[in-house]
């Protein structure tokens, strides 16, 4: 309600001065120059008295301001006082020494706990890996041992002369394989 009657002021001399204009008009018009001078000192007050109106406004405005950031301010004190008797409330219910040593023999727990997966993992890794690891080495040797049986075989010089002869029948090269499959365990064994 001020705020509309101090919106509202300003207009209304507003519209006062434009009734003082005319009647400075008319004044002139009958040559009455002492009017003239009066009427054109209250348009002179008018105007201040308008520009002091706006000035009062945006005083008014700024101390509303003020006023309304002071009251967020209290509100913000109040629940950080709230907040803080929360804490306090909740530090005394808590009892930090034994928890702090509830949280070591956890943590302790927990290490040994990762400790024993970790070496019982180990454990499994390598009693697999040692299989794994022998089976690649037998093929490994197995596949050596063939291509330097291929290699006698082809430096044969009765190979080369007759080739009806790599055409041999199935049974000479089984016989072939078994003897080699002989020396290759031979050789692991020693």
């Amino acid at each position: 309600k001020i705020d509309r009657q101090i919106r509202g002021e300003p207009v209304d001399i507003q519209f006062e001065e434009k009734k003082v204009h005319k009647s400075i008009k008319d004044a002139a018009k009958r040559n009455d120059m002492a009017t003239c001078k009066v009427l054109a000192k209250e348009v002179l007050h008018s105007r201040k008295a308008i520009s002091r109106m706006y000035v009062n406004k945006a005083q008014m405005m700024s101390i509303g301001n003020a006023l309304t950031e002071q009251l967020a301010m209290l509100r913000v004190s109040g629940t950080l006082q709230k907040s803080s008797d929360v804490m306090k409330l909740v530090n005394d219910s808590i009892k930090l020494p034994e928890m702090q040593k509830t949280m070591f023999e956890m943590s302790k727990e927990m290490a040994r706990a990762g400790l024993i997966e970790e070496m019982m993992n180990d454990s499994l890794d390598s009693a697999l890996d040692n299989d794994s690891i022998e089976d690649e080495a037998d093929e490994e040797i197995e596949k050596v041992l063939l291509e330097v049986a291929g290699e006698t075989m082809a430096a044969l010089p009765a190979a080369k002369a007759r080739p009806a002869a790599v055409a041999a029948p199935a049974e000479q090269l089984a016989d072939a394989d078994d003897e080699l499959r002989e020396r290759l365990n031979a050789m692991r064994t020693t």
